[in-house]
């Protein structure tokens, strides 16, 4: 049995509105300014990037000869294999490579140690309540406001007594020192959310401190675990000062080399080979956000709803 047509049906065929109604290119206007408005900052936002890469794709003589802005004409990957095995970092035609191992075996453990350390003042600070714990949180939290140039000569003073300045291991130290303080203050929102109810039942049955905390709160602890990884991973692999003041020429961060590359006196300065240095510089922090940034926003807002 044929349906009458409705009065949305019979305007369209006229081109006219319906009654009280918009037309449809009314309602996508603000939608199309506002990607339009979008698009241009990704494009303002993107256009360093796209220099450096296409950059670092040119021989030199291309670049010097006012053809920055454009995609090369010679593609070659020979400033990638300069910068990362045979340009001259300081006074050594090293590259980038020997540094580049220097950061990842100062981030990983400093990571790792943070996260564990923010993990159990979060769980003891939530669920272990004692006399001015609030005041202690209080002061740990303070860590995160204290700028990085307060605590140079204290920190050297303390590392030259571990005997560890100059090492990889003394980078390791300060970065977890300065990182315990933002991994308690998100594992503290976290866990004061978490049910109190689960922690005092495992101890109804038995369950003792460091039980609970790996049997039940840390496999529970999987959103703001990857927020405190990718801030402490993204701050630790980025900073020079403490790179700068506290490592030895064989325990130099990527940061810190970088620098000395672009920096160097001797010779040309090879701009392509600068550029491509910063990309690989750059490349561990953009992975690390493109395989777990989406879950960044997810573990804050988990950890917001109380604390």
């Amino acid at each position: 049995m044929a349906t009458a047509p409705t009065s949305e049906a019979v305007t369209a065929g006229t081109g006219t509105p319906p009654p009280g109604g918009k037309t449809r290119a009314s309602v996508n206007i603000p939608r199309i300014v506002l990607y339009v408005i979008l698009g241009l900052f990704c494009i303002y936002y993107l256009l360093p990037l796209y220099v450096m890469l296409s950059n670092s794709l040119k021989p030199l003589d291309e670049i010097t000869s006012g053809g920055m802005m454009a995609l090369p004409s010679d593609w070659t990957l020979a400033a990638w294999r300069s910068a990362w095995s045979e340009a001259q970092v300081g006074v050594a035609a090293t590259g980038l490579k020997p540094y580049f191992a220097n950061s990842f075996f100062m981030v990983i453990p400093a990571v790792a140690i943070a996260t564990l350390l923010g993990a159990l003042n979060g769980y003891v600070l939530t669920k272990w309540r004692f006399r001015g714990d609030t005041i202690l949180f209080g002061l740990i939290l303070f860590g995160c406001f204290i700028p990085f140039q307060i605590v140079l000569i204290p920190m050297a003073r303390a590392l030259g007594f571990l005997n560890i300045s100059g090492t990889v291991s003394g980078l390791i130290f300060v970065h977890v020192i300065y990182g315990v303080s933002f991994s308690t203050l998100y594992f503290r929102n976290y866990y004061a959310a978490f049910p109190t109810e689960l922690v005092r039942a495992a101890q109804i049955d038995g369950a003792g401190f460091f039980t609970i905390f790996y049997r039940i709160l840390l496999p529970n602890s999987g959103p703001i675990a990857v927020v405190c990884v990718i801030w402490l991973f993204t701050n630790i692999w980025n900073d020079f000062l403490f790179g700068a003041s506290f490592s030895d020429f064989d325990s130099q961060p990527m940061t810190v080399a970088l620098n000395n590359l672009v920096q160097s006196s001797t010779g040309v300065k090879e701009y392509n080979v600068h550029f491509a240095g910063a990309i690989m510089a750059a490349l561990p922090t953009l992975f690390v956000y493109i395989v777990a940034g989406r879950f960044f926003v997810r573990g804050l807002m988990t950890g917001s709803v109380k604390g």
